[in-house]
């Protein structure tokens, strides 16, 4: 067999394994999101869901069609586009650590929008807008103190750590410094949580995904040529500063507007990038299996919250704990390989 021909059988056999991942993806985020909907203290039929959601008047009604469905609609949203734009940053800066809520960029977006729930008195597409603000001028900040990065992304991931963490110390004084009643209301919001999300926001966040998606997916097929060198990436055709500047903007924009609906939801985006990596093995940047893993994550972790536990947890605590476990394993695997 000629090198063409085995070429062209690796890439046939890369399309139908990321094609059964996405598959299988698609078919585990409808089964959770219809169980979100089944299950919990009290327990429903799929029938009985198909007729509250049909608008009949029944007992179901009001758990399911105002209460369950508010809050899963969020998560499936949510996680998509945590997902998403996690492993959208993590090919951009070629490292599975830069992921936006490491590198500061998630920070910036909740100061911002903990100043319009304190100061302001802001909710809905207001918050929206200024969490977007926000996260663009934080992300505008990070880039421009390490655009002499030549590290391969590790300095660009210090300065986001820095700018990170300063947005977070801000954030605090806002908390400490706000009436009793704001900073409570402030503080369910930052634990990530789908119990605050509105229908507005929502909304919003699936208008901005389903024009963003299609987007990111369109130039994801430049990031594995990116990743071999913005040099040979541009001898190939590849307007790599145009490209990046694009991806980064839309991918701010999605994880801004996800952040401003439920809060930042821990780890999600750090997380489901690596995981939809291996699943779908060498290539392109996996954008669409990521999402779909973080739409599962999400829903899974918010029913985990809701109903498996003592009490009634946000699903940031439960993303949050699973989120230290994953850096605990990925440190211990790298001091392995750094020993052998």
């Amino acid at each position: 067999m000629s090198a063409f021909a085995l070429v062209r059988q690796g890439r046939r056999h890369r399309r139908l394994r990321r094609g059964l991942v996405v598959t299988i993806l698609s078919v585990a985020t409808v089964a959770a999101f219809i169980a979100s909907l089944c299950l919990g203290e009290q327990m429903y039929s799929p029938s009985q869901v198909v007729d509250a959601l049909r608008g009949q008047v029944g007992p179901a009604s009001f758990i399911i069609g105002d209460l369950r469905l508010p809050r899963t609609i969020a998560g499936l949203l949510c996680g998509a586009a945590f997902g998403l734009v996690g492993a959208l940053f993590q090919a951009l800066l070629r490292n599975t650590l830069a992921s936006p809520d490491v590198i500061g960029i998630t920070a910036g977006a909740n100061t911002a929008a903990v100043a319009g729930i304190i100061v302001l008195g802001w909710s809905g597409l207001q918050l929206t807008c200024l969490a977007v603000a926000g996260a663009i001028v934080t992300a505008g900040i990070v880039v421009g103190l390490a655009r002499h990065d030549t590290s391969g992304g590790e300095r660009l991931i210090l300065m986001g750590i820095a700018t990170g963490a300063m947005a977070t110390a801000g954030t605090m004084w806002l908390m400490v410094r706000a009436d009793p009643n704001d900073a409570a209301g402030a503080a369910r919001w930052l634990a990530g949580n789908l119990a605050v999300a509105s229908a507005d926001q929502s909304a919003t966040l699936a208008v901005v995904l389903v024009i963003g998606l299609p987007v990111l997916l369109a130039n994801s097929r430049h990031l594995g040529t990116m990743d071999v060198g913005d040099d040979l990436a541009t001898g190939l055709g590849v307007h790599v500063e145009r490209t990046r500047a694009l991806l980064m903007i839309v991918g701010v924009i999605v994880l801004a507007c996800a952040t401003a609906v439920a809060g930042p939801i821990a780890f999600v985006s750090l997380m489901c990038g690596p995981i939809a990596f291996r699943l779908c093995g060498p290539g392109d940047a996996p954008l669409m299996a990521s999402a779909l893993t973080g739409s599962v994550l999400v829903l899974v972790c918010d029913f985990v919250g809701a109903n498996l536990m003592s009490h009634t947890y946000p699903v940031g605590l439960v993303t949050g704990i699973l989120g230290g476990v994953y850096l605990l394993i990925v440190m211990a695997r790298q001091s392995r390989k750094e020993s052998a």
